[in-house]
């Protein structure tokens, strides 16, 4: 894996969900499939982070929903990274946005999830 997606991870892992996207998104473009799916997963739920920071609940669930569809194809667990962990937090996330009344962040906070991974996998 390049540099970058690794870079990318610990930008995720930061909260620099903006900084994630800049720095996936060149690799995404690049990639050949299965990777391709992989990185836009992670970048789907790095959006869905900024927005919910943004108090943008449809941004939010949208890209929510979709990066966990994305990312079922790696579970458990694919290029040292801990895809079950991530799909799990990011599920519970997704629920608890949709229990939301009135759809009103104000008030919503969770704890977002960390990318577990291991470096030396391959």
């Amino acid at each position: 894996m390049p540099e970058a997606f690794w870079q990318g991870l610990e930008e995720f892992n930061r909260q620099e969900f903006y900084a994630c996207h800049d720095t996936l998104e060149p690799l995404w473009i690049e990639a050949n499939q299965p990777l391709r799916f992989f990185y836009q997963g992670i970048l789907q739920l790095a959006v869905a982070y900024y927005h919910l920071h943004n108090q943008n609940w449809q941004g939010a669930v949208t890209l929510l929903g979709q990066g966990l569809q994305r990312l079922d194809y790696f579970l458990p667990e694919y290029v040292g990274v801990n895809v079950q962990a991530l799909v799990s937090q990011s599920s519970a996330i997704l629920q608890q946005l949709h229990q939301l009344p009135g759809q009103d962040l104000q008030h919503f906070s969770c704890q977002l999830p960390q990318i577990d991974y291991d470096v030396h996998h391959l």
